[in-house]
């Protein structure tokens, strides 16, 4: 009898979760078959499963966690840029010049690419997400391009544009799957 109510004790605390372990398997399936079908693998698997969110997300909720990631990659690399030029890195004129062409670029990213591309997920025009998505890696792209000598932001504006393409090529499965249907 003891070992009974040991037993009901543990189960009693167990998270919900622990009973539903097919439709965990069945979610970390769909966030592996979705990653599979990007150009960075790594980098979605990462971000994906790294965003609890991910845990009973659908395709569309899958989009939007990268978008988010998105965001905040392209949020982490204008306040580089904000902190570069009020540093004296910024005092060459042609640095100078880069680093205000990007910050001018991330702005576009953060306050217009991100704000259609959810705009475009809720209401199901998938095809100006995408538009939306391979603007912000075209965007980091252009950054990175801004500069006559090595740039202080390589890193961040890989990152920024895999993140980017990785939420376009989600975008585009949706969009391949709604236009089967």
């Amino acid at each position: 009898m003891k070992s009974l109510i040991i037993i009901f004790v543990v189960l009693m605390f167990l998270p919900v979760n622990a009973f539903r372990p097919t439709l965990l398997l069945g979610n970390l399936n769909l966030i592996e078959r979705t990653c599979r079908q990007t150009p960075f693998y790594d980098l979605c698997i990462w971000s994906l499963k790294s965003s609890p969110e991910s845990r009973d997300a659908n395709a569309k909720k899958l989009a939007q966690i990268m978008v988010d990631s998105l965001k905040t990659r392209a949020t982490e690399t204008l306040d580089l840029i904000d902190e570069l030029l009020q540093d004296g890195l910024a005092l060459d004129p042609a640095m100078q010049k880069a680093l205000t062409s990007c910050a001018e670029r991330y702005n576009v990213i953060i306050k217009g690419d991100v704000p259609e591309i959810n705009e475009a997920l809720e209401t199901g025009n998938y095809k100006f997400a995408e538009k939306g998505t391979n603007d912000a890696a075209i965007e980091a792209n252009s950054c990175e391009i801004e500069f006559p000598a090595k740039s202080p932001l390589t890193d961040m504006n890989k990152v920024v544009h895999d993140v980017s393409v990785v939420a376009a090529s989600i975008v585009k499965i949706i969009q391949t799957k709604f236009s089967i249907m």
